[in-house]
């Protein structure tokens, strides 16, 4: 057998069993964005290509929803993720990823500048005039669950060899994409399912709290996950429960569901009095999870409990029951129920409590406008320190640029 077919065959077996461990990491990945943002990264890696992008379908709509590109993301600053623009698209045949959607058929482009007149698809050069990256070869297959549906497209662009030059994607590629794809359908689908689950419990709290919107929750977990992410880094810390803490912080307000319409529905601000029984919401929420059947329940228990804690310790509930609703007796110099502080709140609830606040001041009320970003930033710095651990209000400022991007997502 010659060389090179001897090491072209070798490194078919290498992507294979990296495919076969994917698949069963993928299985493991219960958070929709997380899993697609992972399915993205991994065939991208799998066939080397330089970008990709990730579309799914949605009420007839092809949007696209995660976006990579190593190119340009090696022109930004460590730790800093590229900015792409939230696009829909209706699905046809005019375009490259909407003929994909529309038919299910693979196109393997060796150079989209020189697509055949004859062909239904043509390409659009604007992104590249606008970001200046050079798309050559493009590799765009249709994410299929085993029905048969197609619930998106997964796009590679720009296969490279070994010494970085760029070249057309292969056969083999396509067979070891459309493997891989298949597989990431199907973990799709059950993440789909996942996320609509929690986004139901949420309508629940929604038809007692207006302010609790899908949109709200999306935002909160998601920019709990990027200040958790620069957290990780700075620390040098393992990413763990990266999925599952997007999924918990979803419903971290979910135990308003037993507090009353006079006060969650009134169009004003509430009393003193009244603010004393929105406070139980904490520890009702915390109650849903009491009975702990995964890591989940444990991080969803938390963050109800103590994502309005303070880091003066005047935040609530403190040093409580869930269980009960009583406050601990005093075992120290510590009053009864006092707030927790400082490092004494875990991170996942001092995390949420800055994204939460941040998103509620950002948006419109029934008692306020929606604040600018600049009032809103100096809110966070006047806070830190007092309501929010200050490290992390830090991270929060230096990621603003993700955290604009996630809003620019998650619309009301």
């Amino acid at each position: 057998m010659p060389q090179e077919t001897r090491r072209r065959n070798n490194a078919d077996t290498v992507h294979l069993k990296k495919i076969i461990e994917l698949d069963a990491e993928l299985n493991r990945t219960k958070d929709l964005d997380i899993l697609m943002e992972r399915i993205l990264s991994e065939a991208r890696k799998i066939v080397g290509a330089d970008a990709g992008s990730i579309y799914v379908i949605e009420n007839d709509l092809l949007i696209i929803k995660y976006t990579q590109n190593d190119t340009k993301q090696k022109e930004l600053p460590p730790g800093q993720k590229l900015i792409y623009s939230i696009f829909k698209l209706h699905i046809n045949t005019k375009t490259i990823s909407g003929y994909v959607a529309a038919t299910g058929q693979v196109v393997n482009l060796p150079n989209v500048y020189t697509i055949a007149p004859s062909a239904p698809y043509s390409f659009d050069p604007t992104f590249d005039k606008i970001s200046r990256y050079k798309t050559k070869s493009m590799l765009t297959i249709p994410l299929r669950t085993l029905n048969g549906k197609i619930i998106g497209v997964i796009q590679m662009i720009n296969a490279t060899n070994n010494s970085g030059r760029i070249v057309p994607f292969t056969k083999n590629d396509e067979l070891l994409v459309m493997h891989f794809a298949n597989n990431a359908a199907m973990a799709l689908e059950r993440a789909q399912m996942t996320r609509t689950i929690i986004l139901r419990m949420i309508r629940m709290a929604e038809l007692r709290d207006p302010k609790e919107t899908g949109a709200h929750v999306n935002r909160v977990a998601a920019y709990s996950v990027e200040l958790y992410e620069a957290y990780a880094r700075k620390e040098h810390e393992v990413q763990h429960n990266r999925d599952i803490f997007r999924m918990a912080a979803m419903l971290h307000d979910v135990g308003k569901v037993a507090i009353s319409d006079t006060i969650l529905k009134k169009p004003a601000r509430i009393t003193k009095k009244e603010f004393e029984i929105m406070k139980q919401h904490t520890f009702l929420g915390a109650r849903l999870f009491s009975d702990e059947q995964s890591e989940f329940d444990t991080l969803a228990r938390v963050i109800a409990l103590t994502h309005h804690e303070k880091w003066n310790g005047e935040g609530y509930p403190g040093k409580i029951d869930p269980k009960t609703g009583k406050l601990f007796k005093k075992k120290s110099s510590s009053a009864p129920g006092r707030g927790l502080k400082k490092t004494e709140i875990p991170l996942w609830g001092r995390i949420v409590a800055i994204a939460d606040v941040f998103d509620a001041l950002s948006s419109r009320r029934v008692y306020k406008d929606a604040w600018p970003e600049c009032r809103v930033i100096e809110e966070l710095k006047n806070l830190s320190g007092a309501s929010f651990d200050p490290e992390l209000v830090e991270l929060f400022l230096e990621i603003l640029p993700n955290i604009r991007q996630i809003n620019a997502r998650y619309t009301e």
